[in-house]
């Protein structure tokens, strides 16, 4: 019984955990990795055609977006999730190979001009539909048996609509082992969703640590601040711009607003409108709109009970067609706008933002993280001027935040979560955090609970029946990697995994006749010969 870190480890994304139990290879979450990576990752052990299922927190792309490609490269089997998870991947993971079929055209059109060679995207939309056929959606709380000796059990964790953690139970030469893996722990008293739940007693647990050496701090009082925010832009007939998160951030704003609304609040601008411009937030409203009851929490249940719907109010218009994107900006009304991407590094914020930071009149409000070198950053800095679409752009509309919305627990909200654990586990790993952070926490927890608590690095692997490590990651630092290196790197795994499938295939064929045996061959040493004489090797 194995357990190995791959992804998200020392790092916040690109969860990945393969482990190794009853003779089976399960995937715990197939992230993508966004923005700066600190370390180089280990790559999976083992080809994806030999994985046999993967189990998933939530639909977040930094734990999801690599599963399409995981099908592209062979895999065939399951994908285990809630039903909320289920559906929400069903857009997300469509909306991210699109993004890598438009980068891949993109990027196509400067090689074809250039002479260098043709971009690949890392996977199309024809693998994401795939991916999704494979999905097997559970309730929380309903013990699964995925296999025999192997049951799961999601756990809500209250970090988005249909988020997990989730609880293995082994069954293995007479023993049973349990491992709980947190995923991303949610903040506590956020509209929609419920807080995240207790811990089920494990003896070997993985928590997060995005939030692990810091507070959030006394909660804001987000209506007050909104409507204040809202009655001042409105007054001077301007607009509020918020950046926003397609999926969770943008629906929690819809709750807000509906609020406001109904309490009659901004009494000079009750009949104000907002519209939601994102294709992709779009699609997640409608799906925050529908029958997954099991996942709200029981002030939006209570809503729903009374005809409500939650998230919905006279005055919401929600954008699909660029036309309809278009035309939000040659109405004059005073309005709020709600558009992705959160940091305002794509989408169609940019436009919003052509159109409305020049005037002191309009409000560009942040509600979210912005990290180093994003656009959004920048703008909370400070910066007088910015370049958008090939123009430079001054920077006279008032620019504020909302401080305090997270979807993360933060420290003491992560502690009172495995503090809350009856009995010691044998030991706790701690990842999804920054580099310093994951050893902090790490710490953190040794000291205030006395449980055995370690960061791994990318690669290490632990042995779950002694409890030791069995190998050792490479703790390779990264400096800054070119596009161009990154897509060379993307194209040569895919060669490794073609290798790993077809070492298998070869495995398998012992029973093929030995006319199909000395064909295969032929065709192997056909290709080997091939690319021999293009790489140089005589």
């Amino acid at each position: 019984m194995k357990l190995t870190f791959i992804g998200a480890a020392h790092e916040v994304t690109g969860s990945c955990a393969l482990l190794e139990a009853c003779g089976k290879k399960i995937l715990i979450d197939c992230g993508m990795e966004q923005g700066g990576d600190t370390y180089e990752n280990a790559d999976l052990p083992v080809s994806p055609s030999e994985i046999d299922a993967i189990c998933l927190t939530h639909a977040h792309i930094d734990h999801s977006g690599m599963i399409p490609a995981m099908f592209a490269n062979g895999y065939i089997g399951p994908v285990y999730a809630t039903e909320a998870t289920h559906r929400l991947c069903g857009i997300m993971l469509l909306d991210s190979a699109h993004i890598q079929e438009q980068e891949a055209q993109w990027h196509n059109k400067k090689a074809a001009r250039s002479g260098t060679e043709k971009y690949e995207p890392i996977y199309t939309v024809e693998d994401a539909a795939a991916s999704l056929k494979h999905f097997e959606s559970y309730g929380y709380n309903e013990p699964v048996d995925i296999f025999k000796g192997i049951t799961i059990r999601f756990i809500d964790a209250g970090h988005l609509l249909g988020s997990s953690s989730i609880q293995f139970t082994i069954n293995e030469q007479g023993e049973s082992t349990t491992i709980l893996f947190s995923g991303d722990l949610g903040n506590v008293a956020r509209p929609l969703i419920r807080d995240p739940q207790k811990p089920l007693q494990s003896d070997y647990v993985v928590i997060e640590s995005t939030y692990g050496d810091r507070v959030h701090g006394e909660r804001p009082d987000y209506i007050a601040q909104l409507t204040e925010i809202m009655n001042e832009t409105f007054s001077k007939g301007g607009n509020l711009v918020i950046p926003s998160f397609a999926v969770g951030r943008t629906q929690e704003l819809l709750y807000l607003f509906r609020i406001i609304k109904d309490r009659h609040l901004l009494k000079e601008f009750g009949n104000f409108l907002v519209y939601v411009d994102s294709p992709l937030a779009v699609e997640a409203t409608k799906i925050y709109q529908g029958d997954l009851f099991d996942y709200y929490d029981d002030e939006a249940l209570e809503l729903l009970r009374q005809g409500i719907n939650p998230i919905n109010f006279p005055g919401l218009h929600l954008s699909i067609t660029k036309e309809d994107s278009m035309a939000i900006n040659f109405d004059m009304t005073p309005k709020v706008i709600i558009s992705a991407s959160g940091m305002c590094e794509a989408g169609r914020i940019r436009h919003h933002l052509k159109h409305n930071l020049w005037e002191e009149r309009n409000t560009i409000l942040f509600v979210g993280y912005q990290a180093t070198g994003t656009l959004g950053r920048k703008l909370l800095d400070g910066a007088t001027s910015v370049r958008l679409f090939g123009e430079e752009i001054q920077v006279k509309a008032r620019i504020d935040s909302v401080v305090g919305i997270s979807g993360h627990a933060d420290r003491d909200m992560l502690l009172g979560w495995i503090g809350s654990l009856e009995k010691p586990p044998k030991r706790v790993f701690v990842n999804h955090g920054d580099d310093i952070i994951c050893d902090s926490f790490a710490q953190t927890i040794q000291n205030k609970f006395q449980f055995d608590a370690i960061a791994p690095y990318s690669g290490d692997e632990y042995d779950l029946v002694t409890g030791e490590r069995t190998k050792y990651g490479k703790i390779i630092k990264l400096t800054k990697v070119t596009e161009g290196r990154k897509r060379a790197n993307i194209a040569y795994e895919k060669l490794i995994y073609a290798f790993q499938r077809l070492k298998v295939v070869i495995d398998l064929s012992k029973e093929l006749s030995n006319k199909d045996l000395a064909k295969f061959t032929d065709q192997i040493n056909s290709l080997c010969d091939k690319y021999a004489r293009k790489s140089g090797d005589r």
